[in-house]
């Protein structure tokens, strides 16, 4: 059985190695094209190019995956199966190619949490757990027909990091086990939407997180604003601005905090709390959000011991909303 593997950042990459792995015959890679990164915009290529280089395995870079050249070569590998994971919504003309299908690799318990960020809005959400699932894909995006379901805890203080990547080792076996299904003809797929109408389920959407849905909205509860703030956590990052009473201000993002219990019912809402030294927590309605990790704009990130070492701060600070 042939595959053609679509795929870009880190968690494609970890999947095409097991794919490799079980021994499947990868006959070529589609990744996105060379861009430049980082401030001094060095040229970089994506995490499933450079598997695909150590591998020696051919490696196709699109600009358009409606192009007749691209199709034109894509259907001369003449592969039995495609297999997606975090890559661009592919045309009909591409996905429909294959004899055995196409399906994709998606890191939420479909058909909740369709787009482009569901790690994050799982966590934002509350929610106890997730998963990952295989669908062949469909005209709409995360709606296919789903294959096989593996779910996961969400850990109480679990971030959008560490469920990347425990989402991304489960993600070696059920994309392997998809793979074996499919060629053993064990696939027995079912509609997203027969599993919407028999649970009666509110659909929760995941679509893409733009800096400026990052803002920590203090006026929520705390819980809430601790979910935000982990299911942002390493990326895109929650943030925030200081301010003191005599109007200086600091720009934060916000990477790590715990919960604690508040000891006083006088004390200002919003303001914020510290010794200057190893603590600086933010006064909510029900708890205390502690700071224990965060960055301020143009630093490295640090534990908040060595924020405060470094700062100064100047009268009485306040979070704003």
């Amino acid at each position: 059985m042939k595959i053609v593997y679509f795929g870009t950042p880190e968690i494609a990459s970890s999947q095409l190695e097991a794919i490799i792995a079980a021994g499947y015959e990868v006959a070529a890679v589609v990744t996105v094209p060379d861009k430049p990164a980082g401030r001094g915009k060095k040229i970089q290529s994506s995490d499933v190019k450079e598997t695909a280089l150590k591998h020696g395995l051919p490696i196709l870079q699109p600009f358009s995956l409606k192009s007749q050249d691209f199709i034109d070569e894509l259907s001369s590998y003449q592969a039995d199966l495609f297999i997606v994971v975090a890559f661009r919504m592919l045309p009909e003309v591409v996905w429909s190619m294959p004899p055995m299908g196409t399906f994709n690799l998606h890191a939420s318990l479909l058909p909740q949490y369709r787009g482009a960020a569901p790690i994050n809005h799982a966590i934002i959400n509350g929610e106890k757990e997730t998963g990952l699932t295989t669908f062949l894909l469909d005209k709409e995006i995360d709606t296919g027909e789903i294959i096989m379901q593996e779910k996961v805890t969400i850990e109480e203080r679990e971030t959008a990091g560490t469920l990347h990547d425990k989402l991304m080792l489960l993600g070696n076996k059920v994309v392997v086990e998809t793979i074996r299904m499919i060629e053993e003809g064990r696939v027995h797929s079912q509609s997203q939407e027969s599993i919407i109408q028999r649970d009666n389920l509110q659909l929760k959407p995941a679509p893409k997180i733009f800096k400026e849905d990052c803002r920590i909205d203090w006026t929520k509860d705390a819980k809430s604003v601790y979910n935000f703030i982990r299911g942002l956590s390493p990326y895109p990052a929650a943030h925030t601005q200081l301010v003191s009473d005599n109007g200086e201000t600091l720009d934060l993002k916000i990477y790590e905090v715990t919960l604690e219990e508040k000891t006083s019912v006088d004390e200002e809402l919003y303001q914020v709390i510290t010794d200057g030294k190893s603590y600086m927590k933010v006064v909510l309605k029900d708890f205390y959000i502690s700071i224990n990790f965060l960055q301020q704009a143009g630093k490295k990130a640090m534990p908040i011991a060595d924020f405060l070492r470094g700062a100064r701060i100047n009268g009485k600070l306040r979070v704003v909303n």
